[in-house]
Formats: structure tokens, sequence, C-alpha cells
């Protein structure tokens, strides 16, 4: 991919591995998320199939959707695309080369824009299909939206890295930016705009999973060329332009956008991959968990005393009421956790983060209890995901001694998506989009526990 990336000198998508998708299931997604469907007569290299009539009917919705919206942000008419459209079969050996390359096959599971011809190619075989199968159609909505986003930038002038702007565009920001263009173009389709394209607020979960699938390694610099993000980034950048439209989107530069991509600073970090194991990582956030919402419970006029974390042997009830594995109990003022099948497999299959944000929502509904403010109902549910965002800001300051390693935030978005434990309130009920579970979070990791309603 890296090779790919200063071959076209711009950016791309890339899914792993071998897939047969099912045509069964790719057929009921086309049909649940399309009105019609268009020719893909213009697209050059189609098999005229399924899949290029899918990829045909988004790229014909994106540019309706900039013809409107170029001329209001950049003043001028939106002008289509010199090189067109390609489609390539990287199955097929005998494969022509798409556009920028020199054989099919280098640009497996890809998708790209190509400045130097002015055109958007895809992998129909291996990156499409498979979007379509794992994530739903909402996911390729979103990649060629990206792509798209490219040649919007060169519409508009804006290169990586261009020396008269004073190196404001790195690769880091131009793929934010494009990321930020594809939730404008998403809520426009949310929103009943698009002629043939239908999506529903449900289907941004699965596409959101589809999209940090394309974040950078762990342990990625942010002036590295070719990054184009971690997860919370790269979400963050799509719920931009998904809550305020494309303007924004626009003026974004290095200047006006902070990144919390951030590149291992010990060896001891890098050889455990960012990760602590279970009992090593409870114990060091149960000693730093404590400490930091003292200074919020105090500030907000509440007294205290830090709720002890108890490792136990089966789920804990806490009155009745099913929080999961790990839980704040409010009669015996306790955070309890029990290391059973979903803490091992977030903590394994995630990273110590997902783990640890299990654990720092706990606190976060303790510190609620501990200053009267609600801990049960829609409001409370809101309150723990910020809560637990600005305490994972916290670990971002170059001044804390107990800091986040590089991955930790890609993991606290993987279980945002993936899991409700760390929205759910004493009642055990929580916030059911991950969607709206990872934008409370990023409100507080932004903006701090003042957003919350606390500090």
């Amino acid at each position: 991919m890296l090779a790919l990336l200063a071959l076209l000198g711009n950016g791309c998508a890339a899914v792993g591995g071998t897939a047969h998708p099912s045509s069964t299931i790719v057929a009921d997604t086309v049909e649940r998320n399309t009105a019609s469907l268009v020719d893909p007569g213009f697209v050059r290299g189609s098999d005229g199939g399924e899949i290029d009539r899918l990829a045909a009917t988004v790229l014909t919705d994106v540019q309706d959707y900039w013809r409107q919206r170029y001329p209001e942000i950049f003043g001028d008419q939106w002008q289509e695309l010199d090189g067109g459209f390609h489609s390539s079969d990287t199955a097929d050996a005998g494969a022509t080369a798409p556009p920028c390359t020199e054989d099919a096959a280098v640009i497996a599971g890809n998708a790209y824009y190509c400045p130097s011809e002015d055109v958007i190619v895809w992998d129909r075989a291996a990156l499409l299909p498979v979007l379509t199968e794992r994530y739903g159609a909402g996911a390729v909505m979103l990649v060629l939206a990206h792509e798209i986003g490219h040649a919007v930038q060169q519409r508009a002038g804006i290169a990586r890295g261009q020396a008269d702007t004073g190196g404001l565009y790195p690769t880091i920001v131009t793929e934010a930016m494009a990321d930020c263009y594809a939730g404008a173009f998403l809520r426009w389709v949310v929103d009943g705009e698009a002629t043939h394209l239908r999506l529903e607020p449900r289907d941004l979960d699965p596409a959101l999973r589809a999209l940090i699938t394309f974040r950078d390694p762990v342990g990625t610099g942010t002036h590295e060329q070719g990054a184009h993000g971690d997860a919370f980034d790269r979400v963050s950048a799509f719920q931009d332009g998904y809550a305020e439209g494309a303007q924004p989107c626009s003026e974004m530069t290095a200047r006006n956008r902070e990144f919390t991509q951030r590149e291992f600073t010990s060896m001891a970090d890098l050889e455990r991959g960012g990760n602590l194991p279970l009992p090593d990582l409870v114990n060091a956030m149960s000693a730093d968990l404590g400490p930091y919402f003292t200074g919020l419970v105090e500030g907000a006029g509440g007294q205290w005393t830090p709720p002890p974390l108890d490792t136990v042997d089966s789920e804990p009830s806490c009155s009745g009421a099913a929080q999961g594995a790990a839980a704040y109990c409010p009669d015996a003022r306790a955070v309890r956790v029990w290391a059973d099948a979903t803490v091992r497999e977030v903590h394994t299959s995630i990273g110590d983060y997902g783990t640890g944000t299990l654990l720092a929502s706990r606190y976060a509904l303790a510190a609620l209890h501990a200053t009267g403010r609600p801990v049960e109902g829609a409001k409370a549910q809101r309150a723990v995901l910020c809560l637990t965002g600005a305490y994972t800001g916290s670990l971002l300051r170059p001044e804390r001694d107990f800091t986040v390693s590089p991955g930790d935030l890609d993991e606290a978005v993987q279980v945002l998506l993936g899991y409700e434990y760390p929205a759910r309130d004493v009642a055990g009920a929580a916030i059911g989009s991950g969607y709206e579970r990872v934008a409370a979070f990023r409100d507080g990791v932004t903006d701090g526990p003042g957003s919350c309603g606390l500090g």
C-alpha cells in the first residue's frame, strides 16, 4: 500500500485478504440502498456487472452533489474528471493495467485517485464486492466519495505538501479533508437528497467500521509521507463532514486541525505493541482513574472516596442491573470487573485500551453519581461516554505520567463501534448507535469535561 501511495501521489483505500463475496448478499444490499442503478457505460474497463453498476450509481450521485456544492464553496463550476473512471479486475491475470500503474495486480484491494491523469480507479474483484458484503453499500459510497474528494482538492488547487502554502497540506490533512467530504456526502444521501442512492442512519456504523480498516499502522507519525490517520482521526473527520457539511472540510489545514496519531516513544512500548497484559492494565488504570475523577468531582463541588476496582468471579449484578462484565455498583460505590470472555475478547482482539475504555466509563458513571447527576437515562449515557473521552483526552497531554500508547484511540473507537457496554447506565440501558457513541466520546476528548456537564 505504501508503494502504491508513493506511485500514485494521492490517497487510496485497501482491503487485505482474499475473499469470495456472496452474490446474493451483494445483490440484496445493492437493492436495499439504491432506488435505481446507473448504466456503467461511462466506466472504462467495466464488465457491466452489478458491482460496477453500484459504483457508477455512487459516482453519478457524488458528482451531482459536487455540481451543487462546488460553486457554493469555491465560486466556480464543477469540472468533470478528464480521465473519467476505470474499473479493474485484479483477479484476471491478463487484465489491462489501469491508469497510473504498470500492472493491475498492484492495485488489488484498492481504490485511488490519480491526479496526473485526473482519474479514479477501483478494483471490482477484491475491493468493492468485499466492502459491500462485509459492511454494506454505505462503505462503497464512503470510499468512492473519499476518492472524489481528492478530485475536489485538485480542482481547488490543494495539493499535498505544495510549497506555496507553506506545507499546510501534508498527506494526513488531505486525507482527513477527503474523509470529511465523504461524511458530508453521506449525510446528503441519508437526508434523502440523492437521486439514486438510499441510506439509513443505521447504515453508518458498518460504514465507519469499513473506514477504520483503512487506518494507518500503529506507530505511524502524522508527518510521514502517505499517512492517512488513525481510526479516531479518520472517524472524526468523517463525523465533522456529516454534522457540518462540506464547507468546513474545505477550510481544513495543518494549522487548524489537531491529530491524535502518535509514534512509539520507547522500545518497551514498541515491543509490546502498545499493550499491557490485562492484570497490569487493571492495576495501572485503577491507580490513575481515581485521582483524575477525584479532581473532577471536587471541582464540581462533590466529595467522594474513589471507588475500588474489584475483580470478581462472575458478572456483577449491581442491584440486578446488567451493565456487563464491567460495572459501577452505586449501592456499594465500587467498580467491579469480571475477566470473562467478553473482557478477554476485547483485550485480545482489540487491545488494552478497549478494556481501558470500559473501565474508564464505569469511573465516569461513579463520578456522575458522586455529584448528584443522573446515572440513568439518555443524558447519563451520553455523559458517561463524554467523560470517558475527557479522561482519554487527558492522557494525550505530555505532562501526564500515565499516557496513551500509539493505537489506544483506535482501540477506543473500535470498542465503541462494536459494543454498547461503555455507554450503559446503572440500569443497563445504552446508546444503541456506534456512530453516536463515538460522537459523544469525541466531545470529551476534544472539549474536555466541561462539555460533559462536569468540570
